[in-house]
């Protein structure tokens, strides 16, 4: 057996492609383009990428990109007040603060100083609120997009018993919640879970979100499993990979994303599918 490739890459263009359509249909109708705004915190090399890569999108699809780049220094309380600002201005649709932030800086309480309606990450407690009572607006943009990857297999996932590797509250809550909605019974693992590798064999779907090269070994995929690689991770030698050991993984999955053009694409995507809808939520 040698698993079928779920191409993320060519799933977020054309996802990319409706969005674009839809800002152009907007601005036609006279409102406003939805404008995201950008920030960064500091000069780590992974985040000045994403960002860099974000930026070039929203500006691809005529959204309106707001960057702004403060130093490593920067305060708690400077960047609140940022926050604030762009709260308030009726051109930003979505605010999104690049993470990880320096150790001066609280994460959490970044987080729940952006607008809930303007939380284009959706790691607002609003928000995930909302997705825990299965009544989501603006979804964690990561698990969203690793849905509609799953639903690209054209594989009916109800009744299908899903393993989540990691609990993150960017990955991996929100996605075992998407995987409920989608009426998969689901096991959450983390670092603490007893005999991990038995746990991934019993899953027709395996999420592998823990941030560590090759952590998931081939044997540990049930045959014919859908395998979803959230990892981005870089070897020795300078060489993207994920959390999923992929030659010997795509030897017994009927489905794996690889890494590049797998998981990554379609984080983007969702992201510009946000703003958007954050836009609309912001004219009703």
């Amino acid at each position: 057996m040698s698993a079928r490739i779920i191409d993320g890459k060519a799933r977020a263009e054309r996802l990319t492609a409706e969005v674009r359509e839809q800002v152009a249909a907007r601005v036609a109708a006279g409102r406003s383009a939805p404008g995201l705004a950008v920030v960064l915190v500091g000069e780590n090399a992974a985040s000045q990428v994403y960002v860099r890569n974000k930026r070039k999108t929203t500006d691809g699809v005529g959204m309106s990109s707001f960057a702004y780049d403060l130093p490593a220094t920067c305060s708690q309380g400077e960047l609140l007040a940022l926050i604030d600002r762009l709260n308030a201005d009726p051109a930003v649709h979505g605010v999104l603060v690049q993470l990880p932030l320096p150790k001066q800086i609280d994460a959490d309480a970044v987080t729940e100083r952006i607008d809930p309606r303007k939380d284009v990450d959706g790691l607002h407690p609003l928000n995930m609120g909302r997705l825990v009572l299965k009544r989501p607006l603006l979804r964690p943009c990561t698990p969203a997009g690793c849905m509609v990857l799953l639903r690209e297999t054209g594989e009916d996932l109800v009744g299908k018993h899903a393993v989540v590797i990691g609990q993150s509250n960017i990955v991996g809550r929100p996605m075992a919640l998407e995987l409920l909605m989608a009426r998969c019974t689901v096991t959450v693992c983390h670092s603490a879970t007893r005999d991990l590798p038995a746990i991934a064999r019993e899953a027709d779907i395996l999420v592998a979100a823990v941030g560590k090269p090759a952590f998931v070994q081939g044997e540990w995929v049930k045959p014919g499993a859908i395998v979803i690689d959230v990892g981005v991770n870089r070897t020795a030698a300078g060489k993207l990979c994920g959390d999923v050991d992929f030659a010997a993984a795509k030897g017994r999955a009927g489905w794996i994303t690889p890494v590049p053009g797998g998981v990554g694409p379609m984080t983007i995507a969702m992201l510009l599918a946000n703003t958007l809808r954050a836009a609309e939520l912001q004219d009703a």
